[in-house]
Formats: structure tokens, sequence, C-alpha cells
């Protein structure tokens, strides 16, 4: 049987240069903070710009012709970890059209009350739909209202769009519309000012977060 450390023994309650060492870090730190001045943002009041890519309200954006770039394939509420996005597609018709494609969102809905945020919606639309703006004001005493519908979160139209339903402006198919060429008008970065339905104006611009796609 192995000798137990005699807890008596000099050796054994010599103290550990590590730990102390750890030990005052940590004091010198919050003696640091304490002597810190204070400075606190005055929140509604003033509003302070975030990060470029920080993760807010949603924003459902459209082509140049004012088209919605959204075709209702469902990978975003699939890819969602909070299930927190609800889509039903709908048909489009060369009387009807609301998207380039075959089919658009006829219905489009983020629960707000589920959302984290992730962006894993992002990363999953196939057509640059889905972004994320900076707008950050998503609190409210309606649960009700905190669920944002598709009018809610399509972007404005811009100037030179039209809003839909109507035919193909940019092209006669599908692979038109995602040329470099049809997006440009897009990708300059007209700002978004109308977005946002609290009616305070956004920062953000109309390129995507998200250039995984090419």
């Amino acid at each position: 049987m192995a000798d137990t450390p005699d807890v008596h023994s000099e050796a054994y309650n010599e103290p550990n240069p590590s730990s102390l060492l750890g030990f005052a870090k940590g004091f010198g730190l919050t003696f640091e903070t304490m002597f810190r001045k204070v400075y606190t943002q005055q929140y509604p009041f003033d509003f302070y710009p975030t990060q470029p890519r920080y993760h807010g309200r949603h924003v459902l954006n459209r082509h140049p012709d004012g088209l919605e770039k959204c075709i209702g394939c469902e990978l975003c509420a699939w890819a969602c970890p909070a299930d927190a996005i609800y889509v039903e597609g709908g048909d489009n018709t060369d009387e009807e059209r609301y998207s380039p494609g075959e089919r658009y969102a006829q219905v489009y809905q983020i629960n707000y009350l589920r959302c984290i945020f992730c962006g894993l919606c992002v990363e999953a639309c196939p057509t640059r739909s889905l972004t994320m703006s900076n707008e950050y004001e998503l609190a409210g005493d309606n649960r009700q209202d905190l669920i944002y519908t598709k009018e809610q979160l399509m972007a404005p139209l811009l100037p030179g769009m039209e809003a839909p339903p109507h035919p193909m402006r940019l092209g006669s198919d599908e692979q038109a519309y995602y040329t470099v060429r049809s997006q440009e008008p897009f990708s300059q970065g007209e700002p978004q000012s109308t977005a946002n339905v609290a009616g305070k104006p956004l920062t953000t611009r109309a390129i995507e977060v998200g250039g995984h796609h090419g």
C-alpha cells in the first residue's frame, strides 16, 4: 500500500509559486478595473454603430428589377437549429411572377422569440436572398409582434426597382439573374433606409453578408 503524504510535513504545506502568481494576476486585474473610469452608453437616446458583420434582423433581398431573390426552397428553415423559420413556397406564373425561378416564398416568417442569430440560415441560402442587417431593436411586449412576416422582412424598393409581380426584366432565363453584370447595380450598396419597421434608419448596405457563393 502506497504511503499517504504527510499533511503536516513542511514540504507539503509549502506554497506553490505558480498559484501565487495567478492569485496576484487576478487581484491585479480587479484593482485595475476598480479605478478605471466608468462609461455608460446613453441608450436608447444615442445609437452606436455595430460591427460590420453584426447579426441583427434578417432582410429578404431583391434583384435589381425588384423581383424577389427568395425561391421558396426552405433550405433556411431546414438549417435553422432553433426551428425559428417557416416558409411556404408558391408557383410563379407568366401572369403573376414574384421571382425569376419557378417558385417563390408565398409565406415567410421568422419567430424572433426562438431565433439565436447564428447566421446558419444565411449560409444555407443558395440565392443570397436572406441576409442579416445591423438592426438589434427587437424587443416588445407582445409575443405575436415578434413573429415577423415576409412583408416586414422584404428589403425596400430602391430606385429603378419595380414592385412584383411583373415579368423578368434582366433576362429571359433564371441564369441571367445571377451574372455579375445583372447584379452590379445591386452590389453597389444602396442604403436600405426604410427597411427598419421600427422607424429608425438602418446603416446596412445592400451588399450581402456571406459571399461564400462566389
